[in-house]
């Protein structure tokens, strides 16, 4: 197994385990990658999911070039599609994913943290899309990702300067959430976990729902489901529990 895996009060952790390739992904694990995940999300015992590389150097520096020198045309676009499987899983779980990056985020790196939807980094970590100083371009999801959470002209300067980033210009650009020193970084995620687990798991999916449909429809749309999608959840058990205990002031009891 390339990926190391373990389950912490309700927390699923994954962990990339290719310290010496410093985490490059092969066919082969992304196609392991894509199972946890989805095996994560289909299992009720774990409300978030967390992605991180082993080692203090990488978190995953990207696609493992030794096997793209081999590529012809046909095995470079499944191998794009391989990469962007994996990137929409994680980008429409519902449930919330958080990247931990933990050292070099580059190229298809840098795509697997886009595609969660938070990403906290080591004051160490470097990030970047490399990929037009070796004659490619991103393929499992940058160029579509990166303009919608850094803007197109940070994007762009990326993406076509080929230069690496490191973590607090990330912040400011707001392709990180937060920093934090390397030893306390997957503690720190795993304390913001625990907050996120103390909300309605529903309400979790439904807004991480609403927030990726925004990407995809005029806003006028969005609201209409946004709406919708609210006054549904006035029927829900889970509302109704939050409701009650927000007036009681205990603490609510949701299910998972």
């Amino acid at each position: 197994m390339d990926i190391q895996n373990k389950i912490i009060n309700k927390i699923g952790i994954l962990t990339i385990n290719r310290e010496k390739a410093l985490n490059a992904l092969t066919p082969e694990v992304l196609k392991e990658l894509n199972q946890l995940v989805i095996s994560f999300i289909k299992n009720k015992n774990i409300g978030v999911i967390i992605i991180t590389g082993s080692g203090k150097k990488a978190f995953i520096a990207g696609a493992d070039i030794k096997i793209m020198k081999s590529l012809d045309k046909k095995g470079g676009y499944e191998f794009s599609k391989l990469g962007q499987e994996v990137t929409q899983t994680i980008e429409t779980s519902p449930k919330p994913i958080i990247a931990a990056v933990n050292g070099f985020a580059l190229g298809g790196g840098c795509e697997i943290s886009l595609a969660c939807h938070l990403r906290f980094a080591s004051d160490n970590a470097k990030f970047g899309q490399p990929e037009v100083r070796i004659g490619l371009i991103p393929g499992w999801g940058g160029t579509q990702r990166l303009p919608r959470i850094i803007g197109k002209g940070h994007a762009i300067e990326l993406i076509t300067g080929g230069q690496l980033i490191d973590s607090k210009k990330a912040f400011r650009i707001g392709l990180v959430n937060n920093v934090f020193a390397p030893d306390d970084l997957l503690k720190e995620v795993i304390k913001f976990a625990e907050l996120i687990l103390l909300n309605g798991p529903i309400a979790l999916t439904d807004s991480l729902y609403c927030i990726n449909i925004a990407a995809e429809k005029p806003i006028s749309e969005g609201l209409e489901i946004e709406a919708k999608i609210f006054g549904d959840r006035f029927e829900s058990k889970e509302t109704i529990e939050g409701l009650s205990a927000f007036i009681e002031k205990r603490k609510p009891s949701f299910s998972s």
